[in-house]
């Protein structure tokens, strides 16, 4: 069923119905998996399994959060995608949802990279962090340097770091400028960068907004992008290589 044509209905009984739904079942489910499966994921991590946690259980949150929103997600790709090879997996980033859509539907071992901000968010901060996500203060350039070391002492047996190059969510839906972080680990490791698509979620909710709608949002893995033989002068068509990839992909959906 195609539930992006509820979004575009108008029909303000419809509108009521789902804004009622929003705030009184949406909403507070998230809390109470974010309690329940957040504490749990902490208390495992502690116990020594965060990468279990991180496997099993941030997707079923994810996943869980997603199906109550009345969200589909499709996924394209799958034979691009080898679950026991590192990557430095890069991905366009338009909206809170591209957090479900990721956790939820890439089937291969990560880390994220994400901003310190949202380890004030409480139980999610603290399990994200348990469960060895990646922390970076952009405002500090050495923590920020400490953090890409960090990175590569978890990239290890088939486990890969996830960063939005663009830095933060494009409030336009355009893609942005890339920073360059990711391509330069890419490099000096030797890794592949996997570029990842997301499509649609800027419609199921845009930035800056509460406005959630039903709707279909579509996780498309392209094929990898070699590193072998490139070193730091490489980087900057590196990151040229990435955004040209996901652009040409964005473009050929718009």
């Amino acid at each position: 069923m195609d539930l992006s044509s509820f979004s575009k209905r108008d029909d303000s009984l419809f509108t009521f119905a789902f804004i009622a739904y929003k705030w009184l079942f949406v909403i507070p489910f998230l809390v109470f998996t974010t309690f329940v499966i957040g504490s749990l994921i902490t208390l495992l991590s502690l116990l020594g399994m965060p990468d279990l946690s991180s496997r099993v259980f941030g997707p079923l949150w994810a996943r869980l959060n997603i199906a109550v929103s009345l969200v589909t997600v499709k996924v394209e790709g799958l034979h691009n995608l080898d679950p026991q090879t590192s990557y430095i997996i890069a991905a366009n980033h338009q909206s809170l949802v591209d957090i479900y859509v990721i956790y939820g539907y890439l089937p291969t071992n990560f880390k994220w990279v994400m901003k310190k901000e949202l380890r004030s968010v409480p139980i999610l901060g603290v399990a994200c962090e348990a469960m060895g996500h990646i922390i970076v203060d952009r405002s500090n350039t050495n923590a920020a340097l400490g953090t890409i070391n960090l990175a590569r002492a978890r990239i290890i047996n088939g486990m890969s770091v996830l960063f939005f190059p663009e830095g933060t969510r494009s409030r336009s839906g355009s893609l942005m400028p890339f920073k360059k972080g990711a391509f330069r680990l890419a490099v000096e490791l030797g890794l592949p960068i996997l570029p990842v698509v997301i499509h649609g979620t800027n419609k199921i909710l845009p930035s800056d907004t509460t406005d959630l709608a039903p709707g279909n949002a579509r996780l498309e893995i392209l094929p990898p992008i070699e590193t072998s033989g490139m070193d730091e002068h490489d980087i900057g068509e590196l990151s040229n290589l990435t955004r040209d990839a996901i652009q040409n992909c964005l473009d050929d959906t718009a």
